[in-house]
């Protein structure tokens, strides 16, 4: 399983790569677009299929930590979202396209993130957990709540589709791992690295329907995705000191709190929203990756 280790550490490479190719080739990805929601789905599923009962009884275990990175996950990540987009002057598109970033879940990468960082996997297999359950009734409420004044906005309609795309692959996969626990504990690299390959795929797909337009607006979004994926980290981090959780745990509460579940976003934004509103959230599944091994590194030298 070595060559899968390897392949999904260089996660920042190949969505770099795949943005590159879907920037030149608009016209090899731009008619997948119909299946982003069902890449995401089978990326949720491989994530799925990597939980046990024993996951979910640890949140009930573990409250406080969790609470907390639930609280900063849906206050912080989506008020700067708007705060940045407002500061950066970005157009109504744009700024739903990062209104859904900072609304979404933790990020499915962010685990292994946490784990290279030198933090507590399995809290933050139970914060993403959480945090994922959590945004079905809670990534719509937040998003009509910030942008009701600005476009109209499908709350029932976006909660059925996170039900769909998100959920019900989840506990499906949760469900099956609970008659095959020892083949995906063995299979597991394997199943992340074909999350990988899906994410690296939905990020060509989003960059080639933006291709025209990334020319005039790439660099302004990409320092909005920057800054606030600056904001969820560091905002993370401080606020877990503050309240006196140990190194380890105040690193995991960052990254789940700097790392978001952006494909969700790509997807939502696709489906409810224009391909505009989706480059936010492709830019941040390439930029969170390489800040989060970035980090990551950093902090294990410092261990």
């Amino acid at each position: 399983m070595q060559p899968f280790h390897q392949f999904n550490r260089l996660f920042p490479l190949w969505a770099i790569l795949l943005g590159t190719l879907g920037y030149l080739l608009p016209a090899t990805f731009t008619p997948m677009a119909p299946g982003i929601a069902w890449l995401l789905a089978l990326v949720m599923f491989a994530m799925g299929l990597t939980l046990s009962a024993a996951d979910f009884a640890r949140v009930v275990r573990t409250p406080r930590p969790i609470l907390l990175g639930l609280a900063l996950q849906f206050t912080v990540m989506p008020l700067a979202a708007l705060a940045v987009s407002r500061l950066l002057g970005l157009s109504a598109e744009l700024t739903t396209g990062m209104v859904l970033v900072g609304s979404a879940a933790g990020g499915t990468a962010s685990n292994v993130i946490a784990w290279l960082a030198g933090g507590r996997v399995a809290l933050s297999v139970s914060m993403t957990l959480a945090s994922t359950l959590a945004s079905v009734v809670l990534t719509p409420f937040i998003t009509w709540l910030l942008l009701k004044n600005t476009v109209e906005i499908n709350t029932l309609g976006m909660l059925a589709s996170i039900a769909k795309i998100v959920v019900a692959p989840v506990l499906l996969g949760v469900a099956l791992h609970h008659f095959i626990a020892k083949t995906i504990k063995r299979l597991e690299p394997m199943l992340a690295s074909i999350a990988v390959a899906l994410i690296a795929l939905i990020i060509a797909i989003v960059v080639a329907l933006n291709a025209g337009r990334l020319a005039s607006i790439g660099a302004l979004v990409l320092l909005a995705v920057v800054l606030h994926n600056g904001v969820g980290l560091l905002g993370g981090y401080w606020l877990a000191r503050a309240l006196l959780f140990d190194e380890p745990t105040c690193r995991t509460i960052a990254i789940e709190v700097g790392m978001q579940n952006s494909g969700l976003a790509v997807a939502l934004a696709q489906q409810f929203f224009t391909a505009t509103a989706a480059l936010p959230g492709a830019l941040f599944s390439v930029w969170h990756n390489v800040s989060g091994s970035v980090l990551a590194s950093w902090w294990k030298k410092r261990r």
